[in-house]
């Protein structure tokens, strides 16, 4: 199994390094460090790719691309809960308040070269384009609603033909072909990411690049709007470098 950072990992070895990185943490919060801090060292540690504990499976690694820091960062909030603020921990993990301000360049640092790669991946190809969906999904009611068309149809759906030029169904259908995986009728949050996942990487090859740019635009412009004032969880601060490099990836 190849970990969040490249390197080979055996599965009898999973629960060792876990309850490592886990009593690091402790450790850091405890000695006056905090928590949030603490936090993305032991996520810099971190190498398990997926982990089942007790009924829940968590998977920390899109497609062997995309790192859903979220899910990781609330499997180790959960580790160490007795040791955190309980609002502090709500607020981030829900609403995605960062409880202390680490700059850009810190963040990289703290969690690693490669996973902060794989956490734009996991933020370009995931969270911005669902919020695309969102976007387009929006213009198409507002276009509706000019015509005098109140009641909402298929927008969804018509959301996916205008970025994607098929229906959702079809691109699924597809997507779970090539992935070898079942054609059922409902989907898993974590194939939903997968699929998601997919999607961005199928636009990038079939769109030129200023439609990818104005596209990814869109996405990122929506997420902002939702924002507000907030100091929402986002390191990508630097919005035109980072759809820049989106067009080479």
């Amino acid at each position: 199994m190849t970990g969040l950072d490249g390197d080979s990992i055996e599965a009898p070895l999973e629960t060792i390094e876990s309850n490592q990185v886990i009593r690091a943490l402790r450790e850091e919060i405890s000695s006056g460090l905090h928590w949030y801090v603490a936090l993305l060292n032991a996520i810099g540690r971190w190498e398990i790719p997926e982990e089942l504990i007790n009924t829940r499976f968590y998977r920390y690694l899109i497609s062997d691309e995309a790192f859903d820091f979220m899910v990781l960062a609330e499997r180790l909030c959960d580790a160490v809960d007795t040791l955190l603020p309980q609002e502090e921990k709500c607020y981030f993990l829900f609403k995605g308040i960062i409880p202390y301000t680490v700059t850009q360049d810190e963040f990289r640092s703290r969690i690693g070269d490669l996973k902060y790669h794989r956490y734009l991946n996991f933020y370009y190809g995931i969270t911005v384009e669902e919020a695309l969906h969102y976007a387009v999904e929006e213009e198409i009611r507002k276009e509706r609603r000019g015509s005098g068309l109140y009641r909402d149809k298929d927008n969804t759906g018509e959301a996916y033909r205008r970025i994607y030029g098929f229906n959702r169904t079809a691109l699924l259908r597809r997507f779970r072909k090539e992935k070898d995986y079942s054609q059922s009728k409902s989907i898993k949050l974590s194939e939903l990411k997968e699929f998601t996942y997919w999607l961005f990487k199928y636009r990038l090859k079939q769109s030129d690049k200023a439609r990818v740019a104005s596209d990814t635009k869109k996405g990122l412009d929506w997420l902002r709007s939702k924002s507000n004032a907030r100091q929402t969880f986002n390191h990508n601060q630097s919005y035109t470098f980072e759809t820049i490099d989106i067009l080479n990836w």
